[in-house]
Protein backbone atom coordinates (compact mmCIF):
# COMPACT_ATOMS: atom_id res chain seq x y z
CA UNK A 1 0.00 0.00 0.00
CA UNK A 2 1.49 3.36 -0.83
CA UNK A 3 -1.33 5.92 1.16
CA UNK A 4 -4.83 5.68 2.39
CA UNK A 5 -6.16 7.47 -1.12
CA UNK A 6 -4.94 4.73 -4.10
CA UNK A 7 -6.66 2.16 -1.48
CA UNK A 8 -9.67 4.08 -1.37
CA UNK A 9 -9.93 4.49 -5.07
CA UNK A 10 -9.31 0.98 -5.82
CA UNK A 11 -11.63 0.03 -2.82
CA UNK A 12 -14.62 2.06 -4.08
CA UNK A 13 -14.00 0.36 -7.41
CA UNK A 14 -14.52 -3.20 -6.09
CA UNK A 15 -17.47 -2.41 -4.26
CA UNK A 16 -18.82 -1.59 -7.70
CA UNK A 17 -18.11 -4.57 -9.54
CA UNK A 18 -18.61 -6.86 -6.39
CA UNK A 19 -20.96 -9.88 -6.84
CA UNK A 20 -23.86 -10.11 -4.00
CA UNK A 21 -22.55 -13.17 -2.35
CA UNK A 22 -21.66 -12.97 1.25
CA UNK A 23 -18.55 -13.90 1.45
CA UNK A 24 -17.15 -11.55 -1.44
CA UNK A 25 -19.06 -8.83 0.30
CA UNK A 26 -17.04 -9.14 3.96
CA UNK A 27 -13.90 -9.23 1.35
CA UNK A 28 -15.16 -5.82 0.46
CA UNK A 29 -16.13 -4.44 3.31
CA UNK A 30 -12.78 -5.57 4.98
CA UNK A 31 -10.76 -4.02 2.12
CA UNK A 32 -13.23 -0.43 2.95
CA UNK A 33 -12.00 -1.06 6.33
CA UNK A 34 -8.35 -1.21 5.48
CA UNK A 35 -8.28 2.46 4.05
CA UNK A 36 -9.38 3.71 7.43
CA UNK A 37 -7.08 1.48 9.73
CA UNK A 38 -4.18 4.02 10.76
CA UNK A 39 -2.57 4.45 13.72
CA UNK A 40 -2.55 7.80 14.99
CA UNK A 41 0.02 10.69 14.80
CA UNK A 42 1.08 11.14 18.48
CA UNK A 43 3.19 14.05 19.99
CA UNK A 44 3.55 13.97 23.70
CA UNK A 45 2.69 17.67 24.01
CA UNK A 46 -0.64 17.49 22.00
CA UNK A 47 -1.83 14.64 24.13
CA UNK A 48 -0.49 16.12 27.49
CA UNK A 49 -2.59 18.30 29.70
CA UNK A 50 -2.16 22.45 28.71
CA UNK A 51 1.57 23.07 29.58
CA UNK A 52 2.59 26.38 30.54
CA UNK A 53 4.95 28.35 29.15
CA UNK A 54 7.29 28.61 32.11
CA UNK A 55 6.94 27.00 35.91
CA UNK A 56 4.77 29.22 37.88
CA UNK A 57 7.13 28.81 40.75
CA UNK A 58 10.05 29.84 39.00
CA UNK A 59 8.22 32.60 36.38
CA UNK A 60 11.30 34.44 35.80
CA UNK A 61 13.41 31.54 33.72
CA UNK A 62 11.29 31.29 31.04
CA UNK A 63 13.92 29.92 28.61
CA UNK A 64 15.59 26.84 27.16
CA UNK A 65 18.15 25.60 28.88
CA UNK A 66 20.13 22.39 29.76
CA UNK A 67 19.59 20.07 32.52
CA UNK A 68 23.04 18.75 33.46
CA UNK A 69 24.15 15.89 35.74
CA UNK A 70 23.74 16.94 39.06
CA UNK A 71 25.90 14.50 41.30
CA UNK A 72 28.98 16.79 40.76
CA UNK A 73 27.43 19.68 41.44
CA UNK A 74 27.70 18.29 45.48
CA UNK A 75 31.26 18.15 45.64
CA UNK A 76 31.65 15.46 47.53
CA UNK A 77 33.48 12.20 47.07
CA UNK A 78 31.56 9.52 49.41
CA UNK A 79 28.38 10.43 47.33
CA UNK A 80 30.07 9.60 44.07
CA UNK A 81 31.31 6.31 45.20
CA UNK A 82 27.90 5.45 47.06
CA UNK A 83 26.10 5.98 44.01
CA UNK A 84 28.72 4.47 41.72
CA UNK A 85 28.58 1.26 43.86
CA UNK A 86 24.97 1.32 44.23
CA UNK A 87 24.25 1.52 40.54
CA UNK A 88 26.70 -1.40 40.02
CA UNK A 89 25.28 -3.36 43.01
CA UNK A 90 21.68 -2.67 43.16
CA UNK A 91 19.31 -5.81 42.97
CA UNK A 92 16.63 -4.10 41.92
CA UNK A 93 18.42 -2.48 39.57
CA UNK A 94 19.45 -5.63 37.68
CA UNK A 95 15.94 -6.82 37.72
CA UNK A 96 14.64 -4.07 36.34
CA UNK A 97 17.09 -4.59 33.40
CA UNK A 98 16.03 -8.02 33.12
CA UNK A 99 12.77 -6.82 32.06
CA UNK A 100 14.52 -5.26 28.16
CA UNK A 101 15.87 -8.47 27.22
CA UNK A 102 12.24 -10.01 28.02
CA UNK A 103 10.62 -7.44 26.29
CA UNK A 104 13.20 -7.60 23.27
CA UNK A 105 12.53 -11.27 23.02
CA UNK A 106 9.03 -11.24 22.93
CA UNK A 107 9.14 -8.66 20.00
CA UNK A 108 11.23 -11.43 18.10
CA UNK A 109 8.43 -13.75 18.85
CA UNK A 110 5.82 -11.50 17.84
CA UNK A 111 7.49 -10.34 14.61
CA UNK A 112 8.21 -14.57 14.05
CA UNK A 113 4.89 -15.53 12.20
CA UNK A 114 6.07 -12.95 9.37
CA UNK A 115 8.78 -15.23 8.75
CA UNK A 116 8.63 -18.43 6.89
CA UNK A 117 7.66 -21.39 9.71
CA UNK A 118 9.53 -24.95 8.25
CA UNK A 119 9.23 -28.21 10.36
CA UNK A 120 10.62 -31.80 9.34
CA UNK A 121 9.46 -34.70 11.46
CA UNK A 122 11.49 -37.55 9.89
CA UNK A 123 10.27 -41.43 10.66
CA UNK A 124 10.85 -45.08 10.40
CA UNK A 125 8.11 -47.58 10.68
CA UNK A 126 8.78 -51.36 11.10
CA UNK A 127 5.58 -53.77 9.96
CA UNK A 128 5.45 -57.52 10.63
CA UNK A 129 2.57 -59.42 9.22
CA UNK A 130 3.33 -62.78 10.97
CA UNK A 131 3.14 -65.95 8.98
CA UNK A 132 -0.06 -66.34 7.86
CA UNK A 133 -0.66 -62.57 7.08
CA UNK A 134 2.24 -61.47 5.11
CA UNK A 135 0.10 -62.24 1.57
CA UNK A 136 -1.92 -59.48 2.46
CA UNK A 137 0.65 -57.01 4.89
CA UNK A 138 4.26 -57.82 3.97
CA UNK A 139 7.09 -57.21 6.36
CA UNK A 140 9.24 -54.12 5.72
CA UNK A 141 10.84 -51.12 7.09
CA UNK A 142 9.50 -47.51 6.17
CA UNK A 143 11.61 -44.78 6.36
CA UNK A 144 10.04 -41.26 6.06
CA UNK A 145 11.28 -37.40 5.66
CA UNK A 146 8.02 -35.24 5.70
CA UNK A 147 8.11 -31.33 5.94
CA UNK A 148 5.93 -28.58 5.69
CA UNK A 149 6.15 -25.34 5.00
CA UNK A 150 3.71 -22.29 5.82
CA UNK A 151 4.35 -18.13 5.09
CA UNK A 152 1.51 -15.61 5.62
CA UNK A 153 2.02 -12.40 3.63
CA UNK A 154 1.86 -9.69 5.73
CA UNK A 155 -0.09 -7.33 3.51
CA UNK A 156 -2.30 -5.27 5.75
CA UNK A 157 0.80 -4.90 8.36
CA UNK A 158 -0.96 -6.86 11.10
CA UNK A 159 1.42 -8.47 12.49
CA UNK A 160 4.14 -5.66 11.57
CA UNK A 161 1.97 -3.48 14.49
CA UNK A 162 1.69 -6.21 16.37
CA UNK A 163 5.90 -6.39 16.41
CA UNK A 164 6.37 -2.71 16.55
CA UNK A 165 3.89 -2.76 19.74
CA UNK A 166 6.57 -5.18 21.14
CA UNK A 167 9.61 -3.54 20.04
CA UNK A 168 8.11 0.30 22.06
CA UNK A 169 7.22 -1.90 25.11
CA UNK A 170 10.79 -2.72 25.01
CA UNK A 171 11.40 1.02 24.49
CA UNK A 172 9.62 1.70 27.59
CA UNK A 173 11.64 -0.49 29.64
CA UNK A 174 14.87 1.34 28.47
CA UNK A 175 12.98 4.09 29.72
CA UNK A 176 12.00 2.31 33.22
CA UNK A 177 15.52 1.28 33.53
CA UNK A 178 17.37 4.63 33.56
CA UNK A 179 14.07 6.26 35.72
CA UNK A 180 15.21 3.65 38.41
CA UNK A 181 18.65 4.19 38.06
CA UNK A 182 18.26 8.06 38.44
CA UNK A 183 15.72 6.88 41.29
CA UNK A 184 18.38 4.72 42.82
CA UNK A 185 21.15 7.48 42.64
CA UNK A 186 18.73 9.72 44.38
CA UNK A 187 18.02 7.70 47.22
CA UNK A 188 21.33 6.54 47.75
CA UNK A 189 22.30 10.33 48.22
CA UNK A 190 19.23 10.94 50.54
CA UNK A 191 20.50 7.88 52.66
CA UNK A 192 23.43 9.24 52.34
CA UNK A 193 22.30 12.46 54.00
CA UNK A 194 20.11 10.70 56.40
CA UNK A 195 23.16 8.74 57.75
CA UNK A 196 25.60 11.99 57.97
CA UNK A 197 22.61 14.16 59.88
CA UNK A 198 21.80 11.09 62.11
CA UNK A 199 25.46 10.95 63.41
CA UNK A 200 25.46 14.73 63.63
CA UNK A 201 22.79 14.53 65.79
CA UNK A 202 24.46 12.45 67.46
CA UNK A 203 27.22 14.62 68.14
CA UNK A 204 25.18 17.53 69.10
CA UNK A 205 22.85 15.26 71.98
CA UNK A 206 26.50 14.30 72.90
CA UNK A 207 27.33 17.91 73.29
CA UNK A 208 24.09 19.10 75.10
CA UNK A 209 24.71 15.67 77.38
CA UNK A 210 27.84 16.57 78.39
CA UNK A 211 27.02 20.25 79.46
CA UNK A 212 24.10 18.62 80.99
CA UNK A 213 26.30 16.23 83.00
CA UNK A 214 28.59 19.19 83.79
CA UNK A 215 25.76 21.22 85.43
CA UNK A 216 24.70 18.13 87.71
CA UNK A 217 28.03 17.28 88.90
CA UNK A 218 28.15 21.08 89.96
CA UNK A 219 24.63 20.54 91.53
CA UNK A 220 25.70 17.41 93.51
CA UNK A 221 28.98 19.23 95.18
CA UNK A 222 26.59 22.43 96.25
CA UNK A 223 24.34 20.05 97.60
CA UNK A 224 26.62 17.92 99.61
CA UNK A 225 27.71 21.20 101.06
CA UNK A 226 24.22 22.14 101.34
CA UNK A 227 24.18 24.93 99.00
CA UNK A 228 21.75 23.46 96.82
CA UNK A 229 18.42 21.96 96.97
CA UNK A 230 17.72 18.63 96.28
CA UNK A 231 15.05 19.53 93.84
CA UNK A 232 17.01 21.48 91.93
CA UNK A 233 19.36 18.41 91.85
CA UNK A 234 16.42 15.96 91.04
CA UNK A 235 15.20 17.95 88.03
CA UNK A 236 18.66 17.60 86.67
CA UNK A 237 19.10 14.35 86.73
CA UNK A 238 15.97 14.00 85.50
CA UNK A 239 16.86 16.38 82.40
CA UNK A 240 19.91 14.75 81.56
CA UNK A 241 18.49 11.10 81.68
CA UNK A 242 15.99 12.84 78.68
CA UNK A 243 18.58 13.46 77.05
CA UNK A 244 20.52 10.31 77.60
CA UNK A 245 17.02 9.21 75.80
CA UNK A 246 17.13 11.39 73.04
CA UNK A 247 21.10 10.02 72.37
CA UNK A 248 19.78 6.48 72.23
CA UNK A 249 16.95 7.37 69.58
CA UNK A 250 19.89 9.41 67.45
CA UNK A 251 22.49 6.15 67.18
CA UNK A 252 19.54 4.11 66.79
CA UNK A 253 18.37 6.07 63.81
CA UNK A 254 22.38 5.93 62.41
CA UNK A 255 22.57 2.39 62.76
CA UNK A 256 18.72 2.12 60.70
CA UNK A 257 20.31 4.70 57.72
CA UNK A 258 23.60 2.25 57.80
CA UNK A 259 21.27 -1.03 57.17
CA UNK A 260 19.13 0.91 54.33
CA UNK A 261 22.21 2.01 52.40
CA UNK A 262 23.83 -1.10 52.48
CA UNK A 263 20.73 -2.87 50.76
CA UNK A 264 21.15 -0.35 48.56
CA UNK A 265 24.49 -0.90 47.42
CA UNK A 266 23.78 -5.10 46.90
CA UNK A 267 25.48 -5.42 50.54
CA UNK A 268 24.59 -7.63 53.74
CA UNK A 269 23.12 -5.20 56.51
CA UNK A 270 25.87 -5.56 58.47
CA UNK A 271 26.05 -1.81 59.51
CA UNK A 272 29.35 -0.69 58.81
CA UNK A 273 29.21 2.06 56.84
CA UNK A 274 32.01 4.32 57.39
CA UNK A 275 30.95 7.25 54.69
CA UNK A 276 28.91 9.77 55.05
CA UNK A 277 29.43 11.82 58.36
CA UNK A 278 28.73 15.32 57.22
CA UNK A 279 26.45 17.23 55.06
CA UNK A 280 27.42 18.88 52.46
CA UNK A 281 26.81 22.31 51.50
CA UNK A 282 23.56 23.08 49.45
CA UNK A 283 24.99 23.61 45.78
CA UNK A 284 23.50 26.31 43.64
CA UNK A 285 20.47 25.90 41.80
CA UNK A 286 20.25 24.77 38.85
CA UNK A 287 18.22 25.15 35.58
CA UNK A 288 15.37 23.97 35.41
CA UNK A 289 14.53 25.05 31.78
CA UNK A 290 10.59 24.54 30.67
CA UNK A 291 7.74 22.81 31.19
CA UNK A 292 7.63 21.25 27.42
CA UNK A 293 11.14 20.20 28.21
CA UNK A 294 10.50 17.77 30.60
CA UNK A 295 7.80 15.61 28.21
CA UNK A 296 11.38 14.13 26.33
CA UNK A 297 13.37 14.19 29.10
CA UNK A 298 11.49 12.74 32.24
CA UNK A 299 12.48 8.65 32.16
CA UNK A 300 8.76 7.66 33.10
CA UNK A 301 6.70 10.45 30.72
CA UNK A 302 9.02 8.68 27.58
CA UNK A 303 7.83 5.13 29.17
CA UNK A 304 4.42 6.18 29.60
CA UNK A 305 4.31 7.65 25.21
CA UNK A 306 6.07 4.54 24.72
CA UNK A 307 3.58 2.15 25.68
CA UNK A 308 0.53 4.57 24.28
CA UNK A 309 1.76 4.02 21.05
CA UNK A 310 2.54 0.41 21.42
CA UNK A 311 -1.44 0.60 22.38
CA UNK A 312 -2.42 2.30 19.08
CA UNK A 313 -0.49 -0.85 17.29
CA UNK A 314 -1.97 -2.83 19.01
CA UNK A 315 -5.69 -1.77 18.33
CA UNK A 316 -4.40 -1.63 14.63
CA UNK A 317 -3.74 -5.09 14.74
CA UNK A 318 -6.79 -6.44 15.91
CA UNK A 319 -8.65 -4.42 13.14
CA UNK A 320 -6.58 -5.61 10.77
CA UNK A 321 -7.40 -9.16 11.89
CA UNK A 322 -10.70 -8.94 9.91
CA UNK A 323 -9.00 -8.38 6.70
CA UNK A 324 -8.03 -10.99 4.50
CA UNK A 325 -5.09 -13.45 5.04
CA UNK A 326 -3.10 -14.38 2.15
CA UNK A 327 -0.41 -17.66 2.77
CA UNK A 328 1.50 -20.00 0.95
CA UNK A 329 2.09 -23.24 1.68
CA UNK A 330 3.66 -26.17 1.00
CA UNK A 331 4.23 -29.85 2.48
CA UNK A 332 6.24 -33.19 0.92
CA UNK A 333 8.43 -35.68 1.55
CA UNK A 334 10.47 -38.69 0.49
CA UNK A 335 9.24 -42.03 1.49
CA UNK A 336 11.35 -45.37 1.26
CA UNK A 337 12.24 -48.99 2.43
CA UNK A 338 15.50 -47.91 2.96
CA UNK A 339 17.76 -44.74 3.61
CA UNK A 340 19.28 -45.01 0.10
CA UNK A 341 15.82 -44.15 -0.90
CA UNK A 342 15.16 -41.07 0.14
CA UNK A 343 17.85 -39.48 -2.16
CA UNK A 344 16.06 -40.87 -4.83
CA UNK A 345 14.32 -38.18 -6.19
CA UNK A 346 11.24 -40.40 -7.79
CA UNK A 347 10.27 -40.86 -3.58
CA UNK A 348 9.98 -37.40 -3.03
CA UNK A 349 6.35 -35.96 -3.31
CA UNK A 350 5.43 -32.27 -2.52
CA UNK A 351 2.42 -29.87 -2.83
CA UNK A 352 2.55 -25.74 -3.40
CA UNK A 353 -0.85 -23.65 -2.43
CA UNK A 354 -1.74 -20.12 -1.73
CA UNK A 355 -4.27 -19.58 -0.55
CA UNK A 356 -6.07 -16.20 0.20
CA UNK A 357 -8.81 -16.04 4.08
CA UNK A 358 -11.46 -13.74 4.78
CA UNK A 359 -13.00 -14.26 8.72
CA UNK A 360 -16.19 -14.58 8.30
CA UNK A 361 -17.48 -15.18 11.82
CA UNK A 362 -15.69 -15.70 14.81
CA UNK A 363 -18.35 -15.62 17.51
CA UNK A 364 -17.56 -12.12 18.11
CA UNK A 365 -14.39 -12.47 18.94
CA UNK A 366 -12.54 -10.27 16.60
CA UNK A 367 -15.01 -7.35 17.11
CA UNK A 368 -14.86 -7.43 20.94
CA UNK A 369 -10.91 -7.95 20.25
CA UNK A 370 -10.98 -4.79 19.10
CA UNK A 371 -13.26 -3.22 21.53
CA UNK A 372 -10.90 -4.08 24.29
CA UNK A 373 -8.12 -2.92 22.47
CA UNK A 374 -9.57 0.61 21.96
CA UNK A 375 -10.69 0.43 25.55
CA UNK A 376 -7.02 -0.21 26.64
CA UNK A 377 -5.89 2.39 24.38
CA UNK A 378 -8.11 5.07 26.29
CA UNK A 379 -6.75 3.81 29.69
CA UNK A 380 -3.47 3.91 28.74
CA UNK A 381 -3.61 7.68 27.08
CA UNK A 382 -5.41 8.80 30.69
CA UNK A 383 -2.51 6.97 32.61
CA UNK A 384 -0.26 9.01 30.17
CA UNK A 385 -1.72 12.68 31.28
CA UNK A 386 -1.48 11.70 34.99
CA UNK A 387 1.94 10.66 34.66
CA UNK A 388 2.95 14.19 32.91
CA UNK A 389 0.55 15.79 35.76
CA UNK A 390 2.11 14.20 38.52
CA UNK A 391 5.53 14.91 37.13
CA UNK A 392 5.00 18.53 36.53
CA UNK A 393 3.24 18.95 40.33
CA UNK A 394 6.57 17.19 41.81
CA UNK A 395 8.56 20.06 39.78
CA UNK A 396 6.27 22.75 40.99
CA UNK A 397 6.21 21.93 44.45
CA UNK A 398 10.14 21.08 44.58
CA UNK A 399 11.04 24.59 43.07
CA UNK A 400 8.43 25.94 45.56
CA UNK A 401 9.71 24.84 48.33
CA UNK A 402 13.48 25.85 47.74
CA UNK A 403 12.72 29.62 49.06
CA UNK A 404 10.84 28.08 51.70
CA UNK A 405 13.16 25.95 53.00
CA UNK A 406 16.32 28.39 52.58
CA UNK A 407 14.44 30.91 54.44
CA UNK A 408 13.44 28.25 57.64
CA UNK A 409 17.05 27.09 57.53
CA UNK A 410 18.36 30.51 57.81
CA UNK A 411 15.36 31.56 60.62
CA UNK A 412 16.90 28.22 62.57
CA UNK A 413 20.42 29.34 62.68
CA UNK A 414 19.63 32.35 63.60
CA UNK A 415 17.63 30.70 66.58
CA UNK A 416 20.56 28.47 67.39
CA UNK A 417 22.92 31.80 67.74
CA UNK A 418 20.42 32.78 70.07
CA UNK A 419 19.44 29.77 72.49
CA UNK A 420 23.53 29.96 72.59
CA UNK A 421 23.35 32.86 74.18
CA UNK A 422 20.48 33.02 76.34
CA UNK A 423 22.31 29.54 77.75
CA UNK A 424 25.21 31.34 78.91
CA UNK A 425 23.03 34.29 80.08
CA UNK A 426 21.37 31.31 82.10
CA UNK A 427 23.97 29.48 83.62
CA UNK A 428 25.54 33.10 84.62
CA UNK A 429 21.86 34.04 86.06
CA UNK A 430 21.65 30.88 87.94
CA UNK A 431 25.36 30.86 89.47
CA UNK A 432 24.17 34.29 90.56
CA UNK A 433 20.74 33.68 91.94
CA UNK A 434 18.96 35.93 89.85
CA UNK A 435 16.97 32.44 87.79
CA UNK A 436 15.68 28.93 89.19
CA UNK A 437 16.90 25.58 88.50
CA UNK A 438 14.09 25.43 85.85
CA UNK A 439 15.29 28.34 83.48
CA UNK A 440 18.69 27.16 83.23
CA UNK A 441 17.18 23.73 82.14
CA UNK A 442 15.04 25.21 79.91
CA UNK A 443 17.52 27.45 78.10
CA UNK A 444 19.44 23.50 77.75
CA UNK A 445 16.30 22.28 75.76
CA UNK A 446 16.24 25.39 73.60
CA UNK A 447 19.63 25.07 72.60
CA UNK A 448 19.30 21.24 71.85
CA UNK A 449 15.79 21.77 69.90
CA UNK A 450 17.03 24.53 67.83
CA UNK A 451 20.38 22.75 66.90
CA UNK A 452 18.51 19.64 65.97
CA UNK A 453 15.53 21.53 63.82
CA UNK A 454 18.76 23.13 62.15
CA UNK A 455 19.92 20.05 61.49
CA UNK A 456 16.28 18.83 60.10
CA UNK A 457 16.19 21.74 57.78
CA UNK A 458 19.32 20.88 56.10
CA UNK A 459 18.65 18.01 55.83
CA UNK A 460 15.34 18.51 54.15
CA UNK A 461 16.59 21.53 52.34
CA UNK A 462 18.93 18.82 50.55
CA UNK A 463 16.57 16.10 49.71
CA UNK A 464 14.29 18.80 48.57
CA UNK A 465 17.11 19.77 46.07
CA UNK A 466 17.35 15.80 44.97
CA UNK A 467 13.63 15.92 44.40
CA UNK A 468 14.25 18.51 42.09
CA UNK A 469 17.02 16.86 39.79
CA UNK A 470 14.87 13.56 40.32
CA UNK A 471 11.15 15.38 38.77
CA UNK A 472 13.70 17.42 36.41
CA UNK A 473 14.90 14.10 34.92
CA UNK A 474 18.46 15.29 35.23
CA UNK A 475 21.18 12.78 34.91
CA UNK A 476 23.66 11.34 37.08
Amino acid sequence: MSGAEPIKNRTKSFITDCPRHWHKVRICLAMLLSACVEVPDREPVKEAVGLPPAWTARAAEAHKSEVSAWLASFKNDDLKALIAAALDGNNDLKAIATRIEQARALARIEGAAAKPQVDLAPGFQHADAGRDARAYAPDGNVWSVPFNFSWEWDVWGRIADARYAAELDADAAEADLRGAALSLAARTAQNCFELAEARQRVAVVQASIDDRGALVELLQGRFNLGLAQGLDLSLALTDLSDARAELNEAANQVQLAQRRLEVLLGQYPAGAVERCRQLPELPAAMPSGLPAELLTRRPDIVAAFARLRAQDHRLSSARKALLPRVTLAASGGSLGNTLADLSDPRSAAWNLALGLTQPLYAGDRLQADIDLRAAQSGEVLHRYRETVLQALREVEQSLAAEAWLRGREQALNAAVKQTETSRALAIYSYRNGTVDILTLLDSYRSTLTAQTALLDARLKSLNNRLDLYLALGGGV
